[in-house]
C-alpha cells in the first residue's frame, strides 16, 4: 500500500494539531491555578488515601493485596483518566463551538485532544505511584513491562466511548448528566477497590463485560501477578476494539447531523 504526499502531509497536519489542542488544553487548565499539574493527582490520592483508611484501619479488608495502597493507585490513577475524559467529552464540541465550525481539522481530533490531554496527566501522576511502592516495599516484577500495553488499550477504550457519547450529547443533551451517572455506576462496578479475582462466584462473569476489569489487571500486573488472567484480558481487549469499531462508525454517521446543528 502506498500514500500520496498529500495524504501524508495532511496526515501529519493532523497529529500536530492534535498536539497543539492538547497543549493548549492543560496550559488552558493550569494556566490560573497556584499547584498545577498537582491538582490532576491530589483528587486519586485522597481517594486511596480514603479508602486505604477505610479498609485497613476502620474494616477488617478482605479484598484486594497488600500493599493495599499500591494496589488502589494502580487501579484509581488509571480510572481518573477514564472518568475525566469521557467526562470531558460529553461538551467535546460544545465548549468550542466557533472553533468546530470555523477550523479545518478532522472532528475526531476534538475529542482525541481530550482523551490525550488526561492521558498526560496520568503519566504525570505515575511519580505518585512509584513513591507510595518504595516507600511500601511493593516487589516490581517482569508485568511492569505490560503496563504500555494497558496504557494503549485504556487510551483505545476511551477514545472509542468519547468518539459514541460526543456527538450524541449534541443531539440528546441529557445524556451529559445520564453518562456521569453511568460513571459513577462504573467505578463500584469495575475492580478498583477490590479485584476481579475477589467477586463472588455469581458476579465474576459480569467482569468479562466491563472492559476495564482486565485493562486494571494488566497495570496492576507488575505489582500483584497474581492478578493476571489472560483470558480477562483477552475479553477486555475484545471489548476494547468492538467500542472503538462501534465509535468509529457513530461518529462517522452522526459528524454530519453535529455539524448542522451546531
Amino acid at each position: 500500500m502506498t500514500f500520496s504526499p498529500r495524504s501524508r502531509t495532511r496526515r501529519a497536519s493532523a497529529w500536530s494539531s492534535l498536539w497543539l489542542l492538547t497543549r493548549r488544553d492543560l496550559k488552558v487548565r493550569y494556566a490560573t491555578s497556584l499547584l498545577g499539574y498537582l491538582w490532576s493527582i491530589l483528587d486519586p490520592l485522597l481517594m486511596s488515601l480514603i479508602y486505604w483508611f477505610v479498609f485497613t484501619q476502620v474494616f477488617q479488608r478482605t479484598v484486594g493485596e497488600q500493599p493495599y495502597i499500591v494496589f488502589l493507585l494502580t487501579a484509581l490513577l488509571p480510572w481518573v483518566w477514564v472518568n475525566g475524559a469521557i467526562s470531558d467529552s460529553t461538551r467535546a464540541f460544545l465548549r468550542d463551538v466557533k472553533l468546530v465550525r470555523s477550523v479545518a481539522l478532522p472532528h475526531w481530533i476534538w475529542v482525541g485532544r481530550i482523551v490525550c490531554s488526561k492521558g498526560i496527566e496520568f503519566l504525570l501522576s505515575l511519580p505518585v505511584l512509584v513513591a507510595f511502592a518504595i516507600l511500601s516495599g511493593a516487589p516490581v516484577g517482569w508485568g511492569v513491562l505490560l503496563m504500555p500495553v494497558a496504557v494503549l488499550l485504556l487510551a483505545a477504550l476511551t477514545l472509542g466511548v468519547g468518539l459514541i457519547v460526543a456527538p450524541l450529547v449534541v443531539f440528546f443533551r441529557d445524556l451529559e448528566r445520564a453518562t456521569k451517572l453511568i460513571l459513577r455506576v462504573l467505578f463500584y462496578a469495575s475492580p478498583i477497590i477490590y479485584g476481579a479475582q475477589d467477586l463472588p462466584e455469581f458476579a465474576r462473569p459480569l467482569a468479562w463485560f466491563n472492559p476495564l476489569s482486565g485493562i486494571f489487571a494488566l497495570f496492576r500486573a507488575g505489582f500483584f501477578p497474581d492478578q493476571i488472567d489472560w483470558p480477562l484480558i483477552a475479553a477486555s481487549t475484545a471489548m476494547t476494539l468492538l467500542f472503538l469499531g462501534i465509535g468509529i462508525l457513530v461518529f462517522r454517521r452522526t459528524i454530519g447531523g453535529v455539524l448542522k446543528e451546531l
